[in-house]
Protein backbone atom coordinates (compact mmCIF):
# COMPACT_ATOMS: atom_id res chain seq x y z
CA UNK A 1 0.00 0.00 0.00
CA UNK A 2 1.26 3.48 -0.87
CA UNK A 3 2.14 5.97 1.83
CA UNK A 4 -0.06 8.96 2.65
CA UNK A 5 2.60 11.31 1.30
CA UNK A 6 2.54 9.47 -2.04
CA UNK A 7 -1.21 10.08 -2.25
CA UNK A 8 -0.77 13.75 -1.35
CA UNK A 9 1.71 14.32 -4.18
CA UNK A 10 -0.52 12.44 -6.62
CA UNK A 11 -3.55 14.48 -5.55
CA UNK A 12 -1.67 17.77 -6.00
CA UNK A 13 -0.47 16.65 -9.45
CA UNK A 14 -4.02 15.68 -10.50
CA UNK A 15 -5.48 18.96 -9.18
CA UNK A 16 -2.83 21.01 -11.01
CA UNK A 17 -4.26 19.77 -14.33
CA UNK A 18 -7.72 21.40 -13.97
CA UNK A 19 -9.37 24.22 -11.99
CA UNK A 20 -11.46 21.75 -9.90
CA UNK A 21 -11.92 17.98 -9.93
CA UNK A 22 -14.53 15.81 -8.24
CA UNK A 23 -13.29 13.69 -5.34
CA UNK A 24 -14.59 10.55 -7.08
CA UNK A 25 -12.51 11.40 -10.18
CA UNK A 26 -9.42 11.90 -8.00
CA UNK A 27 -9.96 8.48 -6.43
CA UNK A 28 -10.41 6.91 -9.89
CA UNK A 29 -7.24 8.54 -11.25
CA UNK A 30 -5.13 7.41 -8.30
CA UNK A 31 -6.25 3.79 -8.27
CA UNK A 32 -6.75 1.62 -11.37
CA UNK A 33 -10.25 0.18 -11.91
CA UNK A 34 -9.10 -3.41 -11.37
CA UNK A 35 -7.59 -2.70 -7.92
CA UNK A 36 -9.50 -4.66 -5.30
CA UNK A 37 -10.31 -2.73 -2.12
CA UNK A 38 -9.31 0.75 -3.27
CA UNK A 39 -7.43 2.64 -0.56
CA UNK A 40 -10.38 4.99 -0.17
CA UNK A 41 -9.70 5.84 3.48
CA UNK A 42 -6.05 6.74 2.86
CA UNK A 43 -6.93 8.93 -0.13
CA UNK A 44 -9.65 10.76 1.82
CA UNK A 45 -7.26 11.26 4.77
CA UNK A 46 -4.66 12.67 2.37
CA UNK A 47 -7.25 15.05 0.94
CA UNK A 48 -8.23 16.12 4.46
CA UNK A 49 -4.56 16.65 5.37
CA UNK A 50 -4.02 18.80 2.26
CA UNK A 51 -7.14 20.78 3.17
CA UNK A 52 -5.95 21.27 6.77
CA UNK A 53 -2.57 22.49 5.54
CA UNK A 54 -4.20 25.06 3.26
CA UNK A 55 -3.09 23.50 -0.04
CA UNK A 56 -6.51 22.27 -1.17
CA UNK A 57 -10.01 23.60 -0.69
CA UNK A 58 -13.22 21.56 -0.63
CA UNK A 59 -16.24 22.59 -2.71
CA UNK A 60 -19.68 21.00 -2.24
CA UNK A 61 -21.84 21.55 -5.32
CA UNK A 62 -24.86 19.78 -3.84
CA UNK A 63 -24.44 16.87 -6.26
CA UNK A 64 -20.75 16.06 -5.81
CA UNK A 65 -17.74 17.00 -3.74
CA UNK A 66 -14.98 18.82 -5.58
CA UNK A 67 -11.45 19.80 -4.65
CA UNK A 68 -9.18 22.51 -6.04
CA UNK A 69 -5.76 23.90 -5.29
CA UNK A 70 -5.43 27.07 -3.25
CA UNK A 71 -2.78 29.68 -4.04
CA UNK A 72 -0.39 27.84 -1.69
CA UNK A 73 -1.33 24.55 -3.35
CA UNK A 74 -0.39 25.94 -6.76
CA UNK A 75 3.02 26.94 -5.38
CA UNK A 76 3.47 23.41 -4.06
CA UNK A 77 2.46 21.95 -7.45
CA UNK A 78 5.11 24.07 -9.20
CA UNK A 79 7.68 22.98 -6.64
CA UNK A 80 6.79 19.31 -7.22
CA UNK A 81 7.21 19.79 -10.99
CA UNK A 82 10.76 21.04 -10.43
CA UNK A 83 11.57 18.12 -8.11
CA UNK A 84 10.13 15.54 -10.50
CA UNK A 85 12.48 12.97 -12.00
CA UNK A 86 10.53 13.27 -15.25
CA UNK A 87 11.08 17.01 -15.59
CA UNK A 88 13.00 17.32 -18.84
CA UNK A 89 15.27 20.27 -19.39
CA UNK A 90 17.30 20.33 -22.55
CA UNK A 91 20.95 20.08 -21.46
CA UNK A 92 22.08 21.92 -24.61
CA UNK A 93 22.06 25.68 -24.22
CA UNK A 94 19.77 27.35 -26.75
CA UNK A 95 21.75 30.62 -26.61
CA UNK A 96 19.16 32.50 -24.55
CA UNK A 97 19.48 33.85 -21.03
CA UNK A 98 16.42 33.94 -18.79
CA UNK A 99 16.33 36.90 -16.44
CA UNK A 100 13.69 37.12 -13.74
CA UNK A 101 13.20 40.30 -11.78
CA UNK A 102 11.34 39.73 -8.53
CA UNK A 103 10.05 42.64 -6.48
CA UNK A 104 7.70 41.63 -3.67
CA UNK A 105 7.19 43.96 -0.68
CA UNK A 106 8.05 42.98 2.89
CA UNK A 107 4.38 42.22 3.65
CA UNK A 108 4.61 39.34 1.14
CA UNK A 109 7.87 37.95 2.49
CA UNK A 110 6.66 34.33 2.61
CA UNK A 111 5.69 34.45 -1.08
CA UNK A 112 9.03 36.06 -1.92
CA UNK A 113 10.93 33.33 -0.08
CA UNK A 114 8.87 30.60 -1.79
CA UNK A 115 9.63 32.10 -5.20
CA UNK A 116 13.35 32.37 -4.38
CA UNK A 117 13.31 28.71 -3.40
CA UNK A 118 11.70 27.79 -6.73
CA UNK A 119 14.20 29.93 -8.63
CA UNK A 120 17.10 28.15 -6.92
CA UNK A 121 15.54 24.73 -7.64
CA UNK A 122 15.23 25.73 -11.32
CA UNK A 123 18.93 26.58 -11.51
CA UNK A 124 18.62 30.36 -11.42
CA UNK A 125 21.44 32.32 -9.81
CA UNK A 126 20.89 35.59 -7.92
CA UNK A 127 22.95 38.34 -9.54
CA UNK A 128 21.35 40.89 -7.20
CA UNK A 129 18.75 40.28 -4.45
CA UNK A 130 15.91 40.70 -6.90
CA UNK A 131 17.55 39.69 -10.21
CA UNK A 132 17.93 36.03 -11.17
CA UNK A 133 19.63 34.63 -14.28
CA UNK A 134 19.65 31.19 -15.87
CA UNK A 135 20.45 29.57 -19.21
CA UNK A 136 17.76 26.92 -18.54
CA UNK A 137 14.39 27.15 -20.35
CA UNK A 138 12.10 27.48 -17.31
CA UNK A 139 10.50 30.78 -18.34
CA UNK A 140 7.20 29.02 -19.14
CA UNK A 141 6.99 27.59 -15.62
CA UNK A 142 7.57 31.03 -14.11
CA UNK A 143 5.07 32.60 -16.54
CA UNK A 144 2.49 30.14 -15.15
CA UNK A 145 3.51 30.97 -11.58
CA UNK A 146 3.18 34.68 -12.38
CA UNK A 147 -0.33 34.11 -13.76
CA UNK A 148 -1.42 31.74 -10.96
CA UNK A 149 -0.29 34.09 -8.19
CA UNK A 150 -1.40 37.30 -9.91
CA UNK A 151 2.08 38.82 -9.94
CA UNK A 152 1.45 41.32 -12.74
CA UNK A 153 4.20 43.83 -11.98
CA UNK A 154 6.03 42.07 -9.14
CA UNK A 155 7.64 39.42 -11.37
CA UNK A 156 9.15 40.20 -14.76
CA UNK A 157 10.54 37.57 -17.13
CA UNK A 158 13.07 38.54 -19.78
CA UNK A 159 14.52 36.21 -22.41
CA UNK A 160 17.55 37.59 -24.21
CA UNK A 161 20.36 36.32 -26.38
CA UNK A 162 23.03 38.57 -24.93
CA UNK A 163 24.25 40.06 -21.68
CA UNK A 164 27.34 42.15 -21.21
CA UNK A 165 30.62 40.16 -21.16
CA UNK A 166 31.47 41.00 -17.54
CA UNK A 167 28.08 39.82 -16.24
CA UNK A 168 28.28 36.66 -18.36
CA UNK A 169 31.79 35.97 -17.04
CA UNK A 170 30.70 36.43 -13.40
CA UNK A 171 27.61 34.27 -13.98
CA UNK A 172 29.65 31.45 -15.53
CA UNK A 173 32.07 31.56 -12.57
CA UNK A 174 29.17 31.02 -10.17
Amino acid sequence: MAKKQDFSKKIIKILSEKPAISVSDIIEKITPKDTPGKPLYAIKRSLKGLEDSGLVEHIDSGRADYARLTKEGKKKAHSLKLESDTAVVNPNWDGFWRIIILDLPEERKSEREALRYLLKKAGFVAIKNSVWVSPHPFEHLFANIKKDLGLTTELMIIKTDSIDPETEKSFRSI
